[in-house]
């Protein structure tokens, strides 16, 4: 873990690929007011090839685009959103919404946090590092994921999320430059986004089995939040 919870449970990760789309589909609207041609808008050409590797339909991916650039007649609105606070034991949570209506979305904070506790703006974001996160896969079999770092300008690297994959972090100006770097050293990008990683992250072990099915618990229903996008939990992986 250590940077973006993701479900473990088979019927969760099925759930999880099912809101997939919806969440890309808001990313790309947001990343298209800064204009609908991806060549000259780095935050739209990142999410674009992402919703390209998951196989997004061509005409879901366009009329995001239209409508986040405003060229569809529709009104769209989403303000991105970060609550801050707890998980139950104390593990330290960041919750990053894009809502049309925060007085929706506030609420269900509250009561989703009931479990945990609702911290206020800056309560626990002290303890995160603002980040550029890439995971990454080996295009080659001699691909050395340190090597890959250095050269492309990378402030840190670690095993990803699959088996083989790297998770290379960076500074949050440099993900678009280090995206494009990466394969240069034998490393095709998989998926590219700013987030959050926690500097003091609590190692599992010093839980018991109870505690953290109670986490687990915890992060499962606030990720299942519609307006919930990522959420970034202070647990070492």
């Amino acid at each position: 873990m250590g940077a973006q919870w993701k479900a473990k449970g088979k019927a969760q990760v099925a759930d999880a690929k099912g809101k997939l789309f919806g969440k890309l589909v808001k990313e790309i609207m947001v990343a298209a007011r800064g204009g609908a041609d991806p060549a000259g808008n780095a935050r739209l050409r990142l999410v674009v090839e992402q919703a390209r590797k998951v196989s997004m339909p061509k005409d879901t991916l366009e009329r995001a685009i239209k409508k986040g650039a405003g060229l569809s007649g529709e009104a769209v609105n989403y303000e991105r959103v970060i609550y801050e606070g707890f998980a139950p034991h104390q593990v330290a949570v960041m919750v990053e919404c894009l809502t049309d209506n925060v007085n929706r979305t506030a609420p269900e904070m509250r009561v989703l946090f009931r479990k945990g506790q609702l911290g206020t703006s800056g309560s626990v974001a002290w303890d995160f590092n603002h980040v550029g996160i890439i995971e990454a896969e080996p295009a080659s079999a001699d691909a050395d994921p340190e090597m890959a770092a250095i050269e492309a300008g990378a402030q840190d690297f670690e095993p990803g999320e699959e088996e083989g994959n790297t998770t290379f972090w960076t500074d949050p100006t440099d993900l678009d430059l280090v995206c494009r770097a990466l394969p240069a050293q034998g490393f095709t990008v998989l998926a590219a986004k700013m987030g959050y990683r926690p500097k003091n992250p609590v190692n599992p072990a010093n839980l018991s089995p109870e505690q953290m099915e109670e986490v687990e618990s915890f992060l499962a229903a606030i990720d299942g939040n519609d307006d919930v996008q990522n959420v970034f939990v202070a647990l070492a992986g």
